[in-house]
């Protein structure tokens, strides 16, 4: 079930040049009134390429693995719960998109919200699109993430596209964001940075190269699960 996804979206796009320090910019559109650039940074994959694959053996230490990045991590669930469950995903990934509208409802109905299941959902974009969605979900604050982050999924279809800015903005519109706000955020350096560090640090040290990954209880998971496969991985943690 190893699935290493390729992400079919244009990079993502942001109107201030002067935050964009040695990326390649180029000038794009102009909409909304504001001036939008295209640009790419190192260490973000391009359309169509996976994250590159980590060298790492042996168990993945349980400590670091639990340890959060930069930026915190976002949790559901009890932290009492006897398992945990980390997600590693990218916003374009469709794998990604397939278990969240599929697998995720009875996850959080059947095991986050009766105590049984820690979430903590981390983001590991595999192009610059994905990193503008999971950018825009942090912007989005504690309480508005993950209903952002199920949105992005859910109308995936909509917004990973050639032109994706004005979708990508109508959604955020719905989260409370305004054009101003939108374009501060896709601008926001400190975020990019923190997701890209948390992102290196998946592969660097746990060995993720695909998504969606999960480590369940510290034991790695490659590729989406279907709601009878979650089943099977948590019943040995949930015996008695």
């Amino acid at each position: 079930m190893n699935k290493t996804i390729e992400a079919a979206a244009p990079p993502v796009a942001s109107r201030r040049r002067v935050l964009m320090g040695g990326a390649a910019v180029a000038f794009v559109a102009v909409a909304g009134g504001g001036a939008y650039y295209l640009w790419s940074r190192p260490g973000l994959s391009q359309p169509g390429q996976a994250a590159p694959e980590a060298n790492t053996g042996g168990d993945v230490p349980i400590a670091e693995l639990m340890a959060p990045g930069p930026l915190g991590d976002n949790v559901l669930g009890s932290p009492d719960a006897p398992v945990t469950i980390i997600e590693y995903a990218s916003m374009t990934c469709p794998h990604c998109a397939h278990f969240h509208e599929t697998t995720y409802p009875q996850l959080k109905a059947k095991y986050i919200d009766t105590g049984k299941v820690r979430f903590i959902f981390r983001e590991f974009p595999l192009d610059q699109l994905a990193a503008a969605g999971s950018m825009l979900a942090r912007c989005a604050g504690k309480d508005r993430y993950f209903p952002l982050i199920e949105t992005l999924f859910a109308q995936q279809r909509d917004w990973v596209v050639h032109k994706p800015l004005e979708p990508m903005l109508a959604i955020a519109k719905q989260a409370g964001f305004t054009q101003q706000s939108f374009e501060e955020c896709l601008a926001n350096q400190e975020i990019l940075s923190g997701i890209e560090a948390g992102r290196d640090r998946a592969t660097t040290k746990f060995g993720v190269n695909s998504t969606p990954t999960f480590f369940i209880n510290g034991k790695i998971v490659r590729g989406g699960l279907s709601a009878e496969e979650l089943d099977k991985q948590l019943a040995p943690y949930l015996k008695g």
